[in-house]
């Protein structure tokens, strides 16, 4: 699982760390493997615009510009610039606050054979940035809020339309290390060097899409930090160890069963696409109570169909409702009587209007809210432009109202559970392509066949995530929620290690299976 952790938590285990190392080995750390990044997309991925190709795809000669703010984040910079110019790079310095930039990490780049300018001299920095092949922005680091500063902020639109490739230090500069926010301007980077832990603005958008791809450098300072992050995120290893596998004896009970209260004469398909993410979620059977019962059979015959109540549908584990129900009276009643069982229940779409933060704080059995941010904002009664800008706020806001696990959709899908004290869990997976109708609908229903299985609503949200993420990968560009549904058993099988449709295999197994694309979470690698 990787982890994130917010400033202060860094800062402190960095002067844990700094007290038992020589001065200066944090940032000699940190500058060796920020170089080592720089110079690794130097050579192999140069990045220059079609009409602007690189002279040479190796660092001898390559020309480097670092943006250099105050600090140590200036500091990280100016090391590793040196240790570019040593292998032959072309450095230059661009200093913001020439009287406040990092002294020693300054000798070192002119002992090396660096170049130092000012923004003052606008014409050559400008002729700099048209010639760069990579920018290193140091700009400011982890202790920065709001956007940039007029001067920075200048600086970083010459930069973007130059169209030079940017190595971040810690993180771009401009968005806020906790939160994700972006509240200015902000650089936006191909590639973010992070040292020794994840920051949860890496991860969460807006400012996760300015970032690039994240590499994580270890500097050491893991056995400082604590053991509950303030984020984390699943990788394939933890979805294997939570997916439920049924066992010699199992049978469709014993493996769970999930009832789903979706659809309405408007909207069958939403119940149609429910019981098909609901179907491939590891659960032994699928009630259906509602309206749709006939387009649901007509797709799935072995769905369990009835056309009262829920509560007069049979025993379940566990109900999904709200897909498709409308705004009649009607649908409200239906959210009331899934409610007032005893059992886990996820609720989305429909269901989640005017829903009373009283009536489920007082549930026994716990709830999972799947909101995407305009349904999150009515629940919040603010903007849709506000969660999205502040989406691990609000998720953890909706967790504590309405005493629920809540999964809040959208192009960061966050988790998060009523226990304050647990971190936010984020979905590394999934695609663009997934903003599609009906796709919401199908991962309901996964989620709710994860819990009719036994996993918690924390987990069963975070694992029902990954793979609707996955699978969205998988279907065919452009995907449709059907597709993305149909892709699910081939999810399942990348995950656990068996071939698609043969159920063999053991977790984490090498199974073969069918040639798919790498993950987004790849895009993390250790360095």
């Amino acid at each position: 699982m990787r982890t994130a952790y917010r400033v202060e938590t860094v800062r402190a285990a960095e002067r844990a760390l700094l007290a038992r190392l020589p001065e200066g080995t944090l940032m000699s750390r940190a500058a060796a493997g920020l170089a080592a990044a720089c110079a690794r997309l130097l050579t192999t991925a140069p990045g220059r615009p079609a009409d602007r190709p690189t002279r040479t795809a190796r660092l001898y000669g390559a020309r480097v510009a670092l943006l250099v703010g105050s600090g140590d984040n200036g500091g990280d910079a100016l090391y590793a610039g040196a240790r570019l110019a040593r292998r032959g790079a072309a450095v230059t310095a661009v200093l913001l606050a020439p009287d406040r930039a990092h002294g020693a990490g300054l000798a070192a780049l002119r002992r090396a054979g660096g170049r130092v300018l000012t923004p003052e001299r606008s014409s050559s920095v400008s002729s700099l940035l048209r010639s760069a092949d990579l920018v290193v922005d140091g700009i400011v680091g982890i202790g920065g809020r709001g956007g940039l500063r007029p001067d920075a902020a200048h600086l970083a639109q010459r930069v973007a339309e130059a169209g030079v490739p940017v190595v971040a230090v810690d993180l771009p500069s401009g968005i806020d290390p906790d939160t994700g926010e972006v509240n200015g301007p902000a650089v936006r980077a191909r590639l973010t060097v992070s040292f020794g832990t994840l920051k949860p603005g890496l991860l969460v958008d807006p400012a996760r899409d300015r970032t690039g791809e994240v590499h994580l450098v270890d500097i050491g300072l893991g056995p400082e930090l604590p053991p509950v992050p303030e984020l984390a995120a699943l990788e394939r290893a933890d979805v294997v160890a939570l997916l439920p596998r049924p066992a010699a004896e199992s049978d469709k009970y014993r493996r769970g069963v999930v009832g789903v209260a979706a659809g309405s004469a408007r909207y069958p398909g939403a119940a149609v696409l429910c019981v098909a993410g609901a179907l491939h979620g590891g659960a032994g059977a699928v009630r259906y109570a509602g309206p749709a019962a006939d387009p649901v059979l007509a797709r799935y015959p072995e769905t369990l169909v009835s056309s009262g109540s829920p509560h007069r549908a049979g025993r379940v584990q566990s109900w999904v409702v709200g897909p498709g129900l409308g705004e009649e009276p009607a649908a409200r009643e239906t959210v009331a009587d899934v409610l007032a069982t005893e059992v886990p229940v996820l609720v989305d779409a429909d269901g989640l209007r005017a829903l009373d933060p009283g009536r489920l704080r007082s549930r026994e059995a716990p709830t999972l809210l799947t909101p995407h941010a305009g349904e999150a904002a009515a629940l919040l009664g603010t903007s849709r432009e506000r969660v999205e800008s502040a989406r691990l706020a609000a998720v953890r806001e909706l967790s504590r109202r309405y005493g629920a696990t809540v999964l809040l959709k959208g192009s960061t899908t966050l988790i998060a559970g009523p226990d304050p004290r647990e971190p936010v869990r984020v979905n590394l997976t999934g695609t663009p392509w997934l903003a599609t109708a009906g796709s919401g609908d199908v991962l309901s229903g996964l989620a709710g066949s994860l819990l009719a299985a036994g996993l918690s609503p924390l987990d069963a949200a975070s694992a029902g995530a990954w793979l609707h993420g996955l699978a969205g990968t998988l279907a065919a560009t452009p995907p449709s929620a059907t597709t993305v549904a149909a892709a699910l058993p081939r999810a399942w099988a990348h995950v656990t290690g068996t071939r698609s449709g043969t159920g063999t295999g053991t977790p984490g197994g090498t199974g073969e299976g069918p040639a798919l694309p790498s993950l987004p979470s790849s895009a993390f690698p250790l360095s």
